[in-house]
Order: C-alpha cells, then sequence, then structure tokens
C-alpha cells in the first residue's frame, strides 16, 4: 500500500499541470472578453485605459508567455489576482473553501448515514413495507430540485415554525470566533464559545440536510442492490448455517461486502459537492466555492475560474487516494495493484 499511494502521489503534480493547461486553455479561447470585468463600460472606448489594463493584468503578451508565467507563479503560491475582487485568489479561496468543506462534510455524513441506513433496511426487509417506504424516501431525495427543497424547508423549519435559524453559517449578530481552521463549528470549540458552536450546528441542519438527502438517495440505491446480490451468495447461507446471528450476518458480511462500489458513490459525491453545492450555497448565504465558481463566470474573472478548477482538481484527485485506499480497509480480499 505505500508503494502504491508513493506512485499516486509522484503522479499527482503531473495530473495537476493537466488541469491548469486544460483549464488556462479553455479560459483563453472563450469568446468573453476579460476587460469586462476590469475596465468599467464607459472607459472601454478609451484607448489609453484599455492598454494600460492590458498591460498591467498581462494581458498584452501572447498565450504562451501568459503559460509560462502563470505556472511560474503558480509554482511560488500565486494563483493570480481576482479581476472582481482584486485580491489574491488564493487569499479568496483560502476563505471560501473552509465554508465549503463544512458544509459537504455534514451533509456527507448525513447522506451517508441515512442512505447506507436505509439500503441495509431496505435489503433485510425485501418487499415490505419497509423496503418500499425506504425507495420512495431515496426517489424523493434524488427528484425534488435543491432549490425547491432548500425554500420549502426554509419556510417551514425557519419562518412557519422558527425552530431553526435562516441562511447564513452563524447568526449576523454574533462575533466569530479567531479562525484557525476556518470552520467555525471546530474554531468556536477551540475558543471555547459553547453558544457559537451551538449556533453554527444549527445553520448547518437545513443546509447539510438538503445536500444530503440528495446523496443518500443514491447511496441507499446502491447499498440496497448489491445487499440483496450478497444476501444471495453462499458465504452467507454458510454463516447462517453456522448459527449467526441475523445482525451479525447483514452488517458483518453482507454489508461489509457492498462497501467498496458504496465507498465509490461517497468519494465522488464529496469531490463533486466541493464545487457543485452553487443552489444550496446560494439559497442558503453560504460564502463557499460554488457560489465563488458563479460569480467568477459571470463576471469572466479568470484568474478566479482558473483557480477554482484548480482547487477542484486536486480535491478530486486526493478524494480517489483516499477512496482507493478505503477499498483495502472495507474490505482485505481488494489488492491495489
Amino acid at each position: 500500500m505505500t508503494r502504491y499511494i508513493l506512485r499516486r502521489l509522484f503522479a499527482m503534480p503531473f495530473l495537476v499541470l493537466g488541469i491548469v493547461t486544460l483549464a488556462f486553455l479553455l479560459t483563453s479561447v472563450t469568446k468573453g472578453d476579460p476587460l469586462t470585468a476590469i475596465v468599467s463600460d464607459r472607459q472601454m472606448n478609451n484607448p489609453e485605459v484599455v492598454a494600460a489594463a492590458k498591460a498591467r493584468w498581462g494581458l498584452d503578451r501572447s498565450l504562451p508567455e501568459r503559460y509560462v508565467i502563470y505556472v511560474g507563479n503558480l509554482l511560488q503560491g500565486d494563483m493570480g489576482t481576482s479581476f472582481i475582487t482584486r485580491r489574491p485568489v488564493a487569499q479568496d479561496v483560502l476563505y471560501r473553501l473552509p465554508a465549503t468543506m463544512e458544509l459537504v462534510m455534514a451533509a456527507m455524513i448525513v447522506g451517508s448515514v441515512m442512505g447506507i441506513s436505509l439500503g441495509v433496511l431496505a435489503a433485510a426487509f425485501h418487499n415490505t413495507v419497509i423496503d418500499h417506504a425506504a425507495r420512495v424516501f431515496a426517489l424523493f431525495g434524488s427528484s425534488i430540485p435543491v432549490f425547491w427543497l432548500g425554500l420549502a424547508l426554509l419556510y417551514v423549519f425557519s419562518v412557519q415554525w422558527g425552530i431553526l435559524p435562516g441562511p447564513g453559517r452563524v447568526d449576523p449578530r454574533a462575533a466569530l470566533p479567531p479562525a484557525v481552521t476556518g470552520f467555525i463549528t471546530i474554531d468556536s470549540l477551540i475558543a471555547g464559545n459553547i453558544p457559537l458552536l451551538l449556533d453554527a450546528l444549527r445553520h448547518l441542519i437545513l443546509p447539510a440536510f438538503v445536500l444530503g438527502w440528495a446523496v443518500a438517495g443514491t447511496i441507499s440505491r446502491l447499498v440496497r442492490a448489491n445487499m440483496l446480490e450478497v444476501l444471495g451468495r453462499e458465504f452467507i447461507l454458510t454463516a447462517r448455517a453456522k448459527g449467526a446471528g441475523e445482525f451479525r450476518v447483514i452488517v458483518r458480511h453482507a454489508l461489509r461486502n457492498t462497501m467498496v462500489p458504496t465507498l465509490t458513490v461517497i468519494g465522488y459525491s464529496f469531490a463533486y459537492l466541493l464545487t457543485g453545492a452553487v443552489l444550496t450555497e446560494t439559497i442558503f448565504s453560504w460564502p463557499g466555492m460554488g457560489s465563488y465558481a458563479v460569480e467568477a463566470a459571470r463576471g469572466l474573472d479568470f484568474p478566479a475560474i482558473i483557480g477554482v478548477t484548480i482547487v477542484g482538481g486536486v480535491v478530486f484527485l486526493i478524494t480517489n487516494l483516499m477512496t482507493d485506499v478505503a477499498y483495502v480497509i472495507a474490505n482485505p480480499r481488494v489488492r491495489l495493484g
């Protein structure tokens, strides 16, 4: 396993370089003019202002020159400066990434627990009321649009009943703790601010459930299908013949053998949600990577677009590596080649 991990880590920089190259080329050949995000409409007809803006942002150089300069700066940790915020892209990403990570991790915990539990129950009580109810619940989670579900839950639990807070990571009047990790829940715990911790957890409930339900629907259907297949195999019959209890047969023998494909879905969902939770972050005013990507695309903020692409690619590569390692932990018969 050590050799496998080292080989994957050695190849990762080359894969990241490929992602950077592709993202740079795609943003360079687009028909949009990035000057519209830099120069005001009134100054676009002023040749001197346009020329100065091009020289300031390096847009007067050829594509190969800009690529070499960008890669050189990237190796030093410089991802460029955002056209819109006028701040370093790395600074914007470091500010927004923890917010998305906090939301996605909470959503994956909710989705994984719900999905695996529903899938196991549906398979264990095949063709019963429990099975049908679990399948309907999973179908709703995968079918209901995220924006509709988010707005509906906000209206019911926040506006009508008032038992959960509205959008945002914490109450707007709350003082944020000193930034250590960027996770408000962890930072408030480090600072010993329990009321703020509880407030942050309450703000996490609705957006995490909205994202987690969609993931739970996919996971539960996969677990159910694989469990039904595994429960009919010979080693399950042997375990039951030896007198093993039904709970032990399902959890230790059947579930463990269904975890390899399930881990694939969980890993992919985690990587996808980091940059794909746009609607949820917009509805719940969550200042994360998804909303940042949308703002960058809308304003033709090329440095920010490339920065988000790089971060998403790196997270996807790391998630795939962790998923492969988790295969062996979940099923020792799997050997990494």
